[in-house]
């Protein structure tokens, strides 16, 4: 009978013992699974975030007119023989595209230096002929095309002339502080066996 009771006694320890073990194993799994979780979130949110990505891309409208996509009609408004065709040479060797060479198709008199002639397309390319010459005045009219015409008055001389960019100042670079080494001091020579001798007053 005694036999029995312990061995009901030690099954029941047996199986106690291992509902411990399966809570405790679920306990450190848990803790494992939070600490985990803990540490991932952690590592996310002292990432720094990927910067948006820059386009290079750039737009040739955004870049504005240049002299080589400007085509320019050049006439003379005045008696001098040639001046429409100097001229030409000149605004061809700034890089424009010269078309129609000629004497001022609406023949009335320009006493200024010169007028430029452009229309409703050819606003951004006038401003590149003005300032070819200076003191030129700006004159809209209708035509449908981007082509600007550029006649030359009587007090008209030459072309103004090509800015010429600034070199960029570069300052010279500090020289570094030197330090002077005091000289080492010298004891005066002795003679072994001697005193040192005081020198007279």
């Amino acid at each position: 009978m005694s036999y029995i009771v312990e061995s009901s006694a030690s099954s029941s320890r047996r199986s106690r013992r291992r509902r411990a073990l399966i809570t405790l194993s679920l306990v450190v799994l848990m803790l494992f699974f939070a600490f985990w979780y803990a540490y991932s979130y952690y590592q996310a949110s002292g990432r720094p975030a990927a910067a948006p990505a820059v386009s290079c891309t750039t737009s040739t409208a955004a870049a504005g007119p240049r002299p080589a996509t400007t085509t320019v009609n050049v006439y003379n408004a005045t008696d001098r023989d040639g001046l429409a065709a100097r001229t030409a040479a000149e605004v061809r060797k700034r890089g424009f595209v010269v078309a129609t060479v000629a004497n001022d198709p609406l023949q009335r008199p320009l006493t200024g230096t010169a007028e430029v002639r452009y229309g409703p397309s050819g606003i951004a390319k006038a401003k590149l002929v003005i300032a070819l010459v200076k003191g030129s005045k700006p004159t809209r009219d209708a035509r449908t095309d981007s082509s600007v015409d550029l006649v030359l008055g009587e007090k008209f001389t030459a072309l103004a002339p090509v800015s010429k960019p600034k070199p960029a100042i570069t300052k010279p670079a500090p020289k570094p502080a030197t330090t002077t080494k005091p000289a080492p001091s010298r004891a005066p020579a002795t003679t072994p066996g001697r005193a040192p001798t005081t020198p007279a007053c």
